[in-house]
């Protein structure tokens, strides 16, 4: 008897290194906004919570758990009046998809091992749904997910818990017998709110102490989930 039937995973920090996957594509975004204007493309930095020198996410960035648009929000006060915030995102958008993820771990065997268990595989990002699926594909796992919604895919957004729950109907699956992993409060508060085990992951921006009270568990990364499966399937640890 296993302890859960399905799993579902964030995409940016969870499956993939956050700083070292998404501190390009922000420089990138930022150069073509600023076009030039470091005083502006400081600025701009500084609205999303990101170090333009170092190239690293600030706790509160929100680029962290934010949706397109909701990044594009934080960016608009600062570009000239009248940029088109439906253009903003569509080349956000559109850069996302270019961009190189960075695995956390070696996914593909990984995810043949999850598959193995007999496991139902899903993806809930607030990236948008294409920039996911190209991501996935060049990590070389996509045929391993039955689910995959971005935050354009119709079911919401986390933390609301619409694309999880969305997961559970269309696989079958008992909420209670799936777990979530993620790599923020977003993640975690949107698991618990579907009613699912929400693990934690230290592959993205926030640390244990920010995560811990949300969380069943707190681990390295998603290399530590076959252990962490064996031990609530065995009743070592709950199950949520």
């Amino acid at each position: 008897m296993t302890a859960f039937d399905g799993i579902l995973f964030d995409k940016d920090g969870t499956l993939f290194d956050f700083h070292a996957t998404w501190g390009a594509w922000s420089l990138r975004v930022l150069e073509e906004l600023a076009g030039g204007d470091r005083a502006l493309f400081r600025r701009l930095g500084d609205a999303i919570g990101f170090d333009v020198d170092t190239s690293r996410f600030l706790p509160h960035s929100s680029v962290i758990a934010h949706t397109a648009p909701e990044i594009a929000l934080d960016l608009l006060p600062h570009l000239p009046a009248g940029t088109d915030a439906a253009a903003l995102v569509d080349r956000m958008n559109a850069l996302a998809a270019e961009a190189d993820p960075v695995p956390a771990v070696d996914l593909p065997p990984l995810f043949r091992g999850f598959r193995a268990r007999g496991l139902k595989i899903g993806l809930v990002t607030n990236d948008a749904e294409h920039p996911a699926r190209m991501h996935l594909d060049r990590a070389k796992v996509a045929e391993y997910f039955d689910f995959i919604a971005g935050f354009d895919s119709g079911h919401g957004a986390k933390p609301d818990p619409g694309p999880l729950l969305a997961f559970c109907r269309a696989e079958g699956l008992d909420p209670a017998r799936v777990v979530m992993v993620g790599d923020s409060r977003h993640d975690l508060q949107s698991g618990r709110a579907a009613g699912m085990a929400v693990v934690a992951v230290l592959t993205g921006v926030a640390e244990t102490p920010e995560l811990a009270p949300h969380a069943d568990a707190v681990l390295p990364d998603i290399g530590h989930l076959p252990d962490w499966l064996d031990r609530a399937s065995a009743g070592v640890i709950p199950a949520t």
